[in-house]
């Protein structure tokens, strides 16, 4: 009976350690599984884009642009084609006047995926001037890395609507009270808007030919082709900066309310020297 006492704690002691071990085993466990994180493959994003992988409905897209528009728009639709994923891993103007419209990146395209990269291209100070702007954009993807082309068409300013009579008649009233009329309100857009970026002969036919050049020309205007007075730059240089008081000749110059800074002055005197030249000799050294 003694012996039996004597090992009852030591039998008690290794139960209630058996029911520990049991009761820590049953309850749960206080470790997250969390998701395997996505870190896209860059390793082929400078190689180029093998033919296969993305099916674009075109590489090089043009468009034309009205003299004055604000922005040019793209948009380039392409298909995954290979039997897994393509990740898009970024979009690179190839200048900071255009921007890219897409889903964040990186963005995985599953097999068979249809996208679209919608591009703007900011107009402003660009369309001035007829011809042709090309830009582009790099795609770079876990496959490598296609170029998209864009070239935009600057086309040239419509012909002015020609004046009625009495839209004339209006203007040589303004005229005759301020000759810096043809420079306010409505008559901004034919006289003073339109000479941004343009020189020499462009600007003459811009901002001169509308009064000197016009079929009929008003009596009041002076015919170019046949002044009866000796011309040099310098002539044509004061008569295009200050204009002159009491006619219907107004001042070119920024500095009195016109819209011509000296470059562009300089270069009209230029070619109006150049274009029409002096029909009356010097007079003769005595």
């Amino acid at each position: 009976m003694m012996k039996l006492i004597r090992r009852f704690p030591l039998v008690a002691a290794v139960l209630f350690s058996a029911i520990g071990i049991f009761t820590v085993a049953a309850q749960p466990s206080n470790a997250v599984a969390t998701a395997p994180v996505y870190v896209p493959d860059f390793s082929h994003a400078g190689e180029p884009l093998p033919d296969g992988v993305l099916v674009w409905d075109d590489l090089m897209k043009a468009t034309d642009a009205t003299n004055g528009q604000d922005f040019a728009r793209f948009t380039f639709s392409f298909t995954n084609v290979t039997a897994g994923n393509v990740t898009i891993l970024s979009v690179h103007p190839g200048c900071g006047c255009t921007t890219a419209d897409l889903p964040p990146v990186p963005w995985m395209l599953p097999a068979g995926t249809n996208g679209q990269i919608k591009l703007s291209v900011n107009l402003a100070g660009k369309t001035s001037i007829a011809g042709v702007l090309p830009k582009y954009v790099d795609v770079s993807t876990d496959k490598g890395s296609k170029r998209l082309n864009l070239i935009i068409k600057v086309l040239p300013p419509p012909p002015p609507t020609p004046m009625s009579e009495a839209e004339r008649a209006q203007g040589v009233a303004a005229a005759k009270i301020d000759r810096q009329a043809v420079f306010k309100g409505d008559c901004v857009s034919c006289h003073a808007k339109i000479v941004e970026g343009k020189y020499g002969q462009q600007l003459f036919t811009a901002i001169c030919s509308v009064c000197h050049e016009a079929n009929p020309r008003a009596t009041m205007v002076p015919d170019l082709h046949n002044l009866q007075v000796t011309t040099s730059e310098e002539f044509w240089r004061t008569w295009i900066t200050a204009g002159k008081a009491g006619t219907l000749m107004p001042a070119f110059a920024t500095s009195q309310g016109g819209p011509l800074n000296d470059m562009q002055i300089a270069s009209l005197a230029a070619y109006l020297n150049a274009a029409y030249p002096s029909k009356v000799p010097p007079p003769a050294a005595k």
